[in-house]
């Protein structure tokens, strides 16, 4: 039977197929790896190596050691006590893990990964990020071998993160008093359901996620063979979970569409016979269903939107890589008195990625912004937002709180994604994604395969060469990005409920 590794815990919590497809699948369907997915692995590792030459304590590095002799001398140096082992290996009772750092605390060893990532989700000024359960699953795994060899300091772990700290990880502690549940009771899910779908007692299916499936080697695999089933995950935001919800009556999306949801409500129509699925959910997936599985299918408004009227517009995308922390591009489309032959595109390029870089085009932008008020601004999502404010806070110089907030005021500022497409239209589409809508309403990217992680690996590029080609790659899906955020604000304006 294959070992239990970290990397398949990994994958296990962003997708339990990933795992029954890397085991099973026919090699020859995966997709090629993509180019942005081949950065990661290139900056993981350059970081990595970066850290590990940095340590200025003594350390025994395990590296170029392979199998069996890389976990013998790991044990031998446990056994003698060596303080910090880097690239070690230890497995037990089908466990196996390679942590990147064992280190020893009193009378045992406890491990850690170096990630070329922040080691916490969420976080502010105010509050504390949380442990990120994608690693701690991978830390857990050497924490029990750990025990099991007898050899541990107890169920704590530690991330050195992209930022260079270090990330502690109390694995037996609870998330919060609301949350009575530790990473180490989550990690012992995983373990067992992986052990389960290597010995075959459990089946999984494919579930699409826009933000997990397409960066993955099995996505056209997948893709197809939930269009063939017509699975229910193809609705927009009908997860893995709501989809077990429904199975025992719903199999699909044309069953979905074909059902009275009246039919499935208990308690005096407050609840539905699926567990974690309100009335409201019910009736709002056989809407979609119904709209999806119709031969002519439009996006509807499902509430009322109101929005600014300026004679001039600014479509507004931002290009970032959160590997390198900056905030790459700033690009506008400007059209003016709703003429799109007005149209033209106004980009911000940092061209190193240095703070003085990221600073100079933060602060053009924002001059650029200030100097065409009074206007409305369009942007697809809250990540615009969120960056500018986390770049105010980083370049205070350029403008002050005050003048951040009064340009995203309401009234001024649209989020068309959150503020009217998530809240108040129906589309006939299996996501909501920018590239999704623009496309239903006819728009077409200049680039073959446009996405924000394909910029990201051409900025890469773009630093390492200066080939002003790929430079102008950027440029390009970034302007297409702002005139489809256009297209899709005109698709909105002429919607009728």
């Amino acid at each position: 039977m294959n070992p239990i590794t970290a990397s398949m815990l990994y994958d296990f919590v962003a997708c339990p197929h990933r795992v029954s497809m890397d085991l099973f699948a026919d090699p020859a369907k995966r997709d090629e790896v993509s180019p942005f997915v081949q950065l990661l692995w290139e900056r993981g590792f350059s970081h990595e190596q970066a850290v590990i030459g940095a340590l200025e304590i003594p350390f025994l590095d395990l590296s170029a050691v392979r199998g069996d002799d890389k976990e013998r001398l790991t044990l031998e140096a446990m056994n003698r006590g060596e303080a910090l082992i880097y690239n070690g290996r230890i497995s037990a009772n089908g466990l196996l893990g390679i942590p990147d750092l064992l280190r020893k605390e009193g009378d045992g060893y406890v491990a850690g990964d170096i990630k070329s990532g922040s080691g916490e989700d969420g976080g502010s000024d105010d509050e504390e990020g949380k442990p990120k359960i994608r690693y701690g699953v991978q830390v857990a795994l050497y924490t029990d071998i750990l025990e099991q060899l007898g050899r541990s300091a107890g169920r704590r772990a530690f991330i050195w993160d992209i930022h260079g700290a270090e990330v502690p990880y109390d694995l037996a502690a609870f998330y919060g008093v609301r949350k009575p549940r530790s990473l180490w009771q989550d990690y012992q899910e995983c373990l067992s359901e992986v052990r389960a779908i290597i010995s075959g007692a459990e089946k999984t299916e494919p579930a699409y996620s826009s933000g997990v499936c397409k960066n993955c080697v099995w996505y056209t695999a997948c893709i197809k063979s939930l269009e063939n089933m017509n699975d229910l995950t193809l609705v927009p935001f009908l997860g893995r979970s709501m989809r077990a919800s429904l199975h025992s009556h719903i199999k699909n999306i044309q069953e979905l569409a074909e059902i009275n949801p009246e039919g499935f409500l208990t308690d005096k129509g407050r609840k539905t016979i699926f567990g974690g699925v309100g009335p409201d959910t019910l009736r709002k997936m056989h809407a979609r269903a119904k709209l999806i599985t119709s031969k002519d299918g439009k996006p509807y408004l499902r509430a009322p939107v109101s929005l600014p009227v300026s004679e001039r517009e600014l479509f507004f995308d931002i290009e970032t890589d959160p590997m390198r922390d900056i905030c790459y591009l700033h690009g506008f489309v400007e059209r003016i008195g709703g003429d799109n032959k007005t149209e033209k595109f106004v980009a911000f390029f940092a061209a190193n990625p240095t703070p003085e870089d990221e600073e100079r085009a933060f602060a053009q932008a924002w001059e650029y912004m200030r100097a065409n008020v009074p206007c409305a601004i369009y942007y697809y999502s809250k990540y615009e937002r969120t960056i500018y404010r986390k770049l105010r806070a980083k370049y205070p110089n350029v403008c002050s709180d005050a003048d951040m907030e009064a340009l995203f005021e309401p009234t001024q500022a649209v989020d068309l994604y959150y503020d009217v497409v998530f809240k108040a239209t129906e589309w006939p589409t299996r996501d909501f994604s920018i590239k999704t809508l623009a496309k239903h309403l006819g728009f077409a990217w200049r680039d073959t395969h446009p996405s924000g992680a394909a910029s990201i690996e051409w900025f890469n590029r773009w630093v390492e060469t200066q080939d002003t080609s790929i430079k102008q790659r950027i440029l390009d899906y970034n302007e297409d990005d702002c005139q489809a955020t256009r297209i899709l604000l005109d698709g909105i304006r002429l919607m009728t409920a």
